[in-house]
């Protein structure tokens, strides 16, 4: 099914996160699986607390792993909560909410980056991936609107890309992506699901499934991209 030996999955007490640790799991790889609370209730994964808009939680997670991974995927993603929801036109703009999005969306995803990336595997094809979104795509951009959500992702993937390039000098044997997850049935795409067209709507175990299909199938030259549930390179 899937090489990896030793994963780590940040965000796992979500829907997609949740279900790509279970899949991992499935096939036989030892899950580190990190979420704000640390708990799990999986037997077959080793639970660990991180919150992404506290650094020194990422750093300790990272410090008390003491085997390199095979696999790094950062399963988080913020488009909507209590306080948030996607801007619809440009008056809605709001300085506080636009730091929160890119707090979760891009700064988070650096940051573990930055702790995690140094336990990569020095033999085989690890991978470092992270949860992006087609709407963060500048040149997919028809309709407008979620500006937060929209810039964020699309600064997470820069981020990516820059991230492949410094990797390549010291690790060329790793991979660096972003990926699609498609719109899957989690709280995240709820308030949004009646626009998805018919057979588009993913649940959370087919999304992960066929993601870990497609890090598995990853090259060299897939390392800055972002990548799509289909296998498809998204326009950046």
């Amino acid at each position: 099914m899937h090489g990896f030996k030793r994963a780590a999955v940040i965000g796992s007490s979500g829907g997609i996160g949740g279900a790509l640790a279970r899949r991992l799991a499935d096939a036989g790889a030892v899950v580190h699986a990190f979420s704000r609370s640390g708990e799990v209730t999986d037997s077959r994964m080793i639970g660990g607390a991180i919150d992404l808009l506290e650094e020194e939680t990422i750093a300790a997670a990272a410090a008390g792993l003491d085997a390199p991974l095979d696999l790094v995927i950062v399963a988080t993603g913020l488009l909507h909560d209590g306080a948030l929801s996607p801007e619809k036109a440009f008056r809605d703009l709001d300085g506080p909410k636009l730091a929160r999005y890119f707090a979760v969306n891009t700064i988070g995803p650096a940051l573990v980056a930055k702790h995690f990336l140094p336990l990569l595997s020095r033999s085989g094809t690890p991978v470092f991936a992270a949860l992006s979104a087609r709407v963060g795509s500048v040149g997919d951009n028809r309709l407008g609107g979620w500006y937060g959500y929209r810039a964020s992702k699309a600064a997470l993937n820069m981020t990516i890309k820059t991230l492949a390039i410094e990797l390549a000098r010291t690790r060329p044997n790793a991979i660096c992506v972003a990926l699609h997850p498609g719109t899957v049935d989690t709280p995240l795409s709820k308030p949004f699901q009646r626009r998805v067209a018919e057979g588009r709507l993913f649940a959370p175990e087919t999304s992960a499934e066929r993601l870990l299909e497609v890090i598995a199938n990853l090259r060299a030259e897939d390392s800055g991209t972002c990548i799509g549930w289909d296998g498809a390179t998204i326009v950046p």
